[in-house]
């Protein structure tokens, strides 16, 4: 049988639906030779490469957005600051998300700490902030650099590691599926920033306003690297509705994202010649 690479996009809560392309892999008895994720593209790489299957991760991320309460109390525990920021003044400090607390509370147990570890290869991609390119990552240490790639400036603080600042993955390579490329008979790509299904109105609070930006440019980047190469398989879910922050629609997004299931599986077969 001819191989898979699967490369899975950033988009914040829209990720979800990635999920869906996991059950379509599981169901044709599919095991990617490599992964390569941007963002929330990277985390979803590393749990499905360490083992949990399709059908696993839609339930333990519905179970957690059916529960706030819990939700609220590992984001919490993930601050970057704490309450004495708040009484200085620092009010910036106090709110903003630590990435690597993040990752650690909400991963899985069953994601490793290091790459190697991993049941399939995985390629995390962030940005170097300063350096003004992607940095990538596919050996060491694995959650400091899914801490990195998930580094949404303002949001969360960004991650040092060695001499490098990096930042969200999403800003420099949102689709990742160039990094595959040699890697596998079949590149599929998941891009999940698509223009939302009809033009909105409403105007979006600060937060908002960041994750729409960066969408804006995600859908940018990915579409001019669409004019020079593409994957062998593009799959667009029609998840443009949802928020970057819509986690807790997250029964919703797997809804929309199950229309796309039949038409992947069967685009699959076609080129897998099943």
């Amino acid at each position: 049988m001819k191989s898979v690479a699967l490369a899975l996009g950033a988009g914040g809560a829209r990720g979800l639906s990635h999920v869906a392309v996991f059950e379509v892999l599981d169901e044709l008895g599919i095991k990617p030779v490599a992964i390569a994720g941007s963002s929330i593209g990277a985390i979803a790489g590393a749990v499905y490469g360490a083992g949990m299957s399709g059908k696993a991760i839609r339930h333990y991320v519905i179970d957690l957005a059916h529960n706030r309460g819990e939700v609220w109390r590992r984001l919490m525990l993930a601050r970057a600051g704490t309450i004495g920021d708040m009484f200085n003044g620092n009010f910036t400090a106090a709110v903003r998300l630590d990435a690597e607390k993040l990752v650690a509370q909400f991963l899985p147990d069953v994601v490793p700490d290091d790459f190697d570890k991993l049941g399939i290869p995985l390629t995390v991609v962030a940005s170097n902030l300063y350096g003004r390119r992607e940095a990538t990552f596919s050996s060491g240490p694995l959650k400091p650099a899914l801490a990195a790639s998930i580094a949404l400036p303002t949001i969360m603080r960004p991650v040092v590691l060695g001499e490098r600042v990096l930042i969200d993955g999403g800003a420099t390579n949102p689709l990742p599926f160039d990094l595959l490329r040699g890697r596998a008979d079949i590149v599929v790509a998941v891009d999940i920033s698509g223009p939302p299904a009809e033009e909105r109105k409403d105007l979006p609070n600060t937060i908002e306003s960041l994750y729409a930006t960066v969408l804006v440019m995600t859908s940018a980047i990915i579409n001019e690297k669409l004019k020079h190469d593409a994957p062998d398989l593009l799959v667009q879910p029609h998840v443009g509705t949802f928020r970057a922050l819509d986690f807790f629609q997250a029964s919703a997004i797997l809804r929309v994202a199950e229309a796309a299931k039949t038409d992947l599986k069967a685009k699959l077969e076609a080129l897998l010649g099943l």
